[in-house]
């Protein structure tokens, strides 16, 4: 179909290039998109897409807006806080360019939906901040030949490429092991800076744009790290991997698994050794009620305890606790309550203590988070 003379209005910049053209700009309104995620990569990647004339987006994030979201997520407003990111994104990708589709999954994605939404699209382009859906989104790309652009973001520094399996590596080629749960800190855990998520994402919005319509050399095979604080790229080459369990002539995994399990995040058969160690927030506000001697260990960041905090906590962050054990030598035979803000950190740092001689320690299930459902609605979910 030809270009309706609106669009050649709209997309007269794409049309005046020579490599690009009327037939690169109808393949874009003929592709389809699938963003997982309405964050910080998601969020310019669904605006450039739509300004960029991508015909039909699907928007697949199980969250709500948040006031901390807004420092890096451009796509929401401050009077979209506490609504669905999906339904934000697609407001602001009507108001931008009313010709855009949007498919909404206000849900997340997971071994049960992943083959039927994938299939419905062209490209996946993978937002997402966490190992057991990158997998996840990977196996699903592989099974159905789809191309998965990757990108991630962590305080300063950023990484992005393109999985084809077709045409070269998969995600597990280049991570064939996800690492220990908790080693890896989350951007709220670890901070990030607010326009880097755009730096990442223009570069996905960029391999999309190519991988549609043909034009340049896309990254597929090739590794981009981005360090915002020395402003250099640094490029890397990517092999396949003929070992993949995945990918490889001779796959060992040809179905989607338990990503959670696979990435340690399930305890599966030690599930009761380890709750054993762990604490319900109902049951540490019984001990508090009681006066129980106990030291509340919080080994969140500083900053995190600006935004909450339970009274009466000792902070020593999960890094530091290692060098600062001296400063609770006391504690070794007390009951020792670990503290984070979801229950992985302070998970870990359980352990740490046991390695010490510390003999009662116990983990607080679901973190501070938990405890502001539950117990006290005053703490500020972030």
């Amino acid at each position: 179909m030809p270009l309706t003379p609106d669009e050649y209005q709209r997309y007269a910049r794409h049309l005046s290039l020579p490599e690009f053209g009327e037939a690169g700009q109808a393949k874009l309104l003929k592709a389809s998109v699938l963003l997982i995620g309405a964050g910080g990569l998601g969020s310019p990647l669904a605006l450039y897409l739509a300004a960029a004339g991508v015909g039909r987006l699907g928007i697949m994030d199980f969250d709500v807006v948040d006031v901390s979201n807004l420092q890096r997520q451009v796509i929401h407003r401050t009077q979209d806080i506490g609504t669905s990111k999906a339904k934000s994104a697609k407001r602001a990708i009507a108001d931008l360019n009313p010709g855009v589709t949007v498919d909404l999954y206000e849900e997340g994605i997971t071994s049960a939906n992943a083959l039927e939404i994938v299939a419905k699209y062209d490209i996946v382009i993978d937002g997402t901040d966490n190992f057991p859906t990158r997998y996840l989104v990977n196996d699903a790309c592989v099974f159905l030949g789809k191309v998965n652009i990757y990108g991630s973001i962590y305080r300063f520094e950023g990484q992005a490429t393109v999985f084809d399996a077709k045409r070269g590596p998969c995600y597990r080629c280049l991570y064939p092991e996800p690492p220990p749960p908790g080693e890896v800190p989350s951007c709220a855990e670890g901070g990030v800076l607010g326009v880097l998520p755009g730096i990442i994402a223009m570069i996905q919005a960029t391999e999309a744009i190519k991988v549609i319509t043909g034009m340049g050399e896309s990254l597929i095979g090739r590794f981009v790290r981005y360090d915002a604080l020395t402003m250099k790229f640094r490029e890397l080459k990517l092999r396949k991997d003929p070992g993949c369990p995945v990918c490889s002539a001779k796959p060992t995994i040809t179905k989607l698994i338990d990503y959670d399990q696979f990435c340690g995040l399930k305890r599966g058969e030690g599930e009761a050794s380890t709750a054993s160690v762990e604490m319900s927030v109902a049951d540490y506000a019984a001990l508090r009620e009681t006066g129980t001697e106990h030291l509340l260990l919080d080994v969140r960041e500083p900053f995190e305890l600006g935004i909450c905090q339970i009274d009466g906590n000792l902070n020593i962050p999960l890094g530091q606790l290692s060098n600062r054990l001296a400063e609770i030598q006391g504690w070794k035979s007390k009951l020792v309550v670990c503290q984070c803000k979801s229950g992985r950190r302070s998970m870990k740092a359980l352990e740490t203590l046991q390695k010490h001689g510390f003999t009662r320690v116990v983990n607080l299930a679901g973190g501070i988070l938990a405890w502001g459902e539950e117990i006290d609605p005053a703490i500020s979910a972030y």
